[in-house]
Order: structure tokens, then C-alpha cells, then sequence
């Protein structure tokens, strides 16, 4: 019986261990493969005039904090800024 108990406690721990594993899994990307998500998931939201930058923990300033990377060493950080393309600008970009 203390056999089981054992295994069954050893089990336990190691899946345990595996769960946190996987959720910290996320914060070690590589900054551009995370900005170029975020960026491809604010343009099919619409979203322009923008930048995302990574920049070192702790020195986002006023800046927005939507991801984390580098194993937590950098932030992604989203500003605001430029206008929106006029339709002029749209149309000297279109081929002819």
C-alpha cells in the first residue's frame, strides 16, 4: 500500500512540475516572431498608425506592456501614434 501511495504521490508532483513547465513556455520567444503576431492580429482588427517595440524590463514608460519575451527580459510595448493613411496617399500606393 505505501508503494502506491509513493507512486501515486511522485506522479502527482512530476505532472505538476509539467503544467508550469508549459506556462512559462510562452514568455521565451523571440521578440520578433512575438511582435509579428501582434502586428498581424492588430491588422486584421483594423488597427493602424502603431508601433510595437521591444524594449527592456522596466523601461516601457508610458508606453502599453502586451507581451513579454526573451524569457521575461524584454517587453512589447504598443504606441499610439502617425494617422491613418488618407486616401490620397492610398491611392498614389496602388498599381497602375
Amino acid at each position: 500500500m505505501k508503494t502506491w501511495s509513493v507512486a501515486a504521490a511522485l506522479l502527482m508532483v512530476s505532472t505538476c512540475g509539467l503544467a508550469q513547465t508549459e506556462q512559462a513556455a510562452p514568455a521565451r520567444r523571440p521578440c520578433e516572431d512575438l511582435k509579428a503576431e501582434i502586428a498581424k492580429k492588430l491588422d486584421a482588427k483594423g488597427v493602424v498608425g502603431y508601433t510595437l517595440e521591444a524594449v527592456d524590463k522596466g523601461k516601457e514608460g508610458d508606453a502599453k506592456v502586451v507581451g513579454s519575451c526573451d524569457g521575461g527580459t524584454k517587453s512589447i510595448t504598443y504606441t499610439r501614434g502617425g494617422t491613418a493613411p488618407t486616401q490620397a496617399s492610398a491611392d498614389a500606393k496602388k498599381p497602375q
